[in-house]
C-alpha cells in the first residue's frame, strides 16, 4: 500500500486491494491452505489502511464535516468489530471448522465499510476539504501505513494521540514477527 494521491484516492485503492484478495480467498475451496495466505494479506492491509484511517482520516472527519463526530464514531466501531473478527481468524488454519465462518464475517464487515466509506463519508470529505487538505491527509496516511502494525490489536488505543504514540513501535514488533515466520508472503 503507497500508492499516491489525495486521501480519498489512496484509502480507494487499498479498498480494491483488499477486495481482489477477498476474491481470491472466495475463488478457493474450502480448506484450501492459500485461503489462509490471502487472509493473512488481507489482514496485514486492512490493519495498516486502519490505524492510518484512526490515525490522520477520523480526526480531520470531526474537524472539517458537518456532524463529523458521530460519522468517526461509526465508523471507529466498525474498526472495532472487525479488529476483533480479525484477532480471531488470525488464530485459524484455512481447515479449521471457524475459519470459513470468520473469514465470511469479516469479508461482510469490511465490504459495509467500504459501502459506507465511499458513499458516504468521502463525499462529505470531499465537500468540506480543500484539495491541498486532501492530498496532504494523503501523504501523512502514506506515511501512517509504513509504521503501522500488521496484526491486529483489539485493545489498542484508536484516537490520537496514543494512537500515533505507541502504533510505529507495535507496528516494528508485528513486522519482525511477520518476517520471522513468513506471514503475509506468498508460498
Amino acid at each position: 500500500m503507497g500508492h499516491g494521491g489525495d486521501v480519498i484516492a489512496e484509502l480507494m485503492t487499498d479498498h480494491q486491494e483488499v477486495e481482489e484478495l477477498f476474491a481470491n480467498i472466495e475463488e478457493l475451496p474450502s480448506g484450501d491452505s492459500r485461503r489462509k495466505m490471502y487472509a493473512d494479506q488481507a489482514t496485514m492491509e486492512l490493519v495498516r489502511h486502519s490505524v492510518a484511517e484512526e490515525a490522520y482520516l477520523y480526526p480531520a472527519v470531526r474537524e472539517h464535516v458537518p456532524n463529523g463526530d458521530a460519522l468517526a464514531d461509526r465508523e471507529l466501531e466498525d474498526h472495532a468489530a472487525a479488529e476483533r473478527t480479525m484477532k480471531d481468524l488470525e488464530s485459524c488454519e484455512a481447515e479449521d471448522p471457524q475459519f470459513d465462518m470468520l473469514v465470511g464475517k469479516l469479508m461482510t464487515e469490511i465490504r459495509t465499510h467500504i459501502m459506507d466509506e465511499e458513499n458516504n463519508l468521502f463525499p462529505r470529505l470531499r465537500e468540506s476539504c480543500s484539495a491541498e487538505a486532501l492530498n496532504d491527509l494523503g501523504d501523512k496516511v502514506r506515511q501512517a501505513k509504513k509504521s503501522a502494525p500488521t496484526r491486529p490489536h483489539p485493545s489498542a488505543p484508536d484516537k490520537p494521540p496514543a494512537n500515533k504514540l505507541l502504533a510505529p513501535g507495535v507496528g516494528l514488533v508485528d513486522r519482525m514477527r511477520d518476517a520471522l515466520s513468513g506471514r503475509g508472503k506468498e508460498s
